[in-house]
């Protein structure tokens, strides 16, 4: 449903970049895409923050839904 608001309300997503170790060699966490756009394509997890979120909340939110990891030290 369309809404319609006196002031502008931007779109804020958060984009994690999650960088690891194997074996000694530097690793990212990608996702597969489960949606359109780009579905089946890799992607950094992320998403849209919702309004009663702070930054940190939002991207550890999203790292939980999309990658399962809900014990990271975030930075």
């Amino acid at each position: 449903m369309p809404h319609s608001y006196p002031y502008p309300r931007p779109a804020l997503t958060v984009d994690c970049v999650v960088f690891g170790l194997d074996e000694g060699a530097l690793k990212v966490l990608l996702i597969q895409r489960g949606l359109e756009p780009f579905k089946g394509m890799w992607a950094l997890p992320g998403g849209f923050v919702r309004v009663e979120e702070t930054l940190e909340q939002a991207a550890r939110r999203e790292l939980e839904e999309e990658a399962g990891i809900s014990k990271l030290y975030l930075e």
